[in-house]
């Protein structure tokens, strides 16, 4: 015990654990709507201990890279700003705005680019909808390097704390748009914000859902940049190609091994490394590439 408080003392600050001091309300809120919905197919038992599992583990290993990784790179950078923007309500709210497009861009890359693919997989395992399947999170989501679309944010000056501070906020937001308990919200809510519906269209294999509704707390920039997707037609949960497995390992690391697989398999070091950053459905074409994503 002294020494986990001495790794507290040493590395992190009460905002490097927001997720972490917030898992009660997120227990307390998968426990309402399991009991809400207890007749129901919106809960398998066994999926949901899949994303306890995934959240619970994540979690732990995620503190571990921000003391080891993450903080030591966002600190350099930050010593290498452009200005000193110290936070006050405004400009907090002006971050988490800036930090709402960078998650915007990372969440349209994490579904285009093979590489950041293999990691965020794991969140779109789930063939149901519920508080449960927000919790399903990667375990190389910072090896992988989810945290450099941040940089820009500390190299104009925000603090690196204060970044993961909005993008954790950010993030606890989502976790209530996973969800079939609420149908629509007032019609100007949908429009600004992403809600149930909206996430629910992304979380959907049907062609039209593919690939739509990037927003973290926004929908608008979907909307201005083409993503955007209403729902309509009753969602098909889960991935284009499933990988059943109750695993914990093979859960996060499915998809790795299949992009290395399919690297192994080509027959130039060109096609080999464009697996990395071409879509997840990239294939070989001809003599040339195709998208199929």
């Amino acid at each position: 015990m002294d020494a986990l408080i001495d790794l507290y003392q040493r590395h992190f600050d009460w905002r490097d654990l927001t997720l972490l001091l917030l898992s009660p309300v997120f227990g307390v809120c998968l426990a309402l709507e399991a009991w809400r919905f207890r007749r129901t197919r919106v809960f398998d038992w066994r999926d949901t201990f899949d994303s306890l599992n995934s959240g619970g583990s994540y979690l732990a290993v995620d503190l571990l890279l921000l003391a080891t990784l993450v903080l030591p790179a966002l600190g350099w950078v930050y010593e290498h700003r452009l200005f000193t923007i110290d936070i006050s309500p405004w400009r907090f709210l002006g971050l988490f705005l800036l930090v709402e497009l960078l998650y915007y861009g990372f969440h349209r890359a994490s579904h285009r680019i093979r590489w950041f693919w293999c990691a965020h997989v794991v969140h779109h395992g789930s063939e149901h909808m519920n508080f449960g399947t927000a919790l399903r999170q990667s375990w190389f989501y910072a090896l992988a390097g989810n945290w450099l679309f941040y940089l820009p944010a500390v190299w104009l000056g925000f603090e690196p704390r204060w970044v993961l501070f909005a993008l954790s906020l950010n993030l606890a937001y989502q976790f209530f748009v996973h969800t079939t308990w609420i149908d629509r919200t007032p019609a100007w809510f949908e429009f600004i914000f992403n809600t149930p519906s909206h996430h629910r269209a992304h979380h959907g294999r049907n062609p039209q859902y593919i690939d739509r509704n990037f927003g973290g707390t926004l929908i608008v920039f979907d909307r201005l940049f083409g993503s955007f997707e209403p729902e309509q037609e009753a969602v098909d949960y889960g991935l284009e190609h499933p990988f059943p497995t109750h695993n914990l390992f093979w859960l996060n690391a499915h998809e790795w091994r299949a992009m290395f697989r399919d690297m192994a398999a080509e027959t130039s070091w060109r096609l080999r490394l464009a697996h990395l950053w071409m879509p997840p459905d990239w294939r070989r074409h001809g003599n040339g590439f195709r998208d199929q994503g």
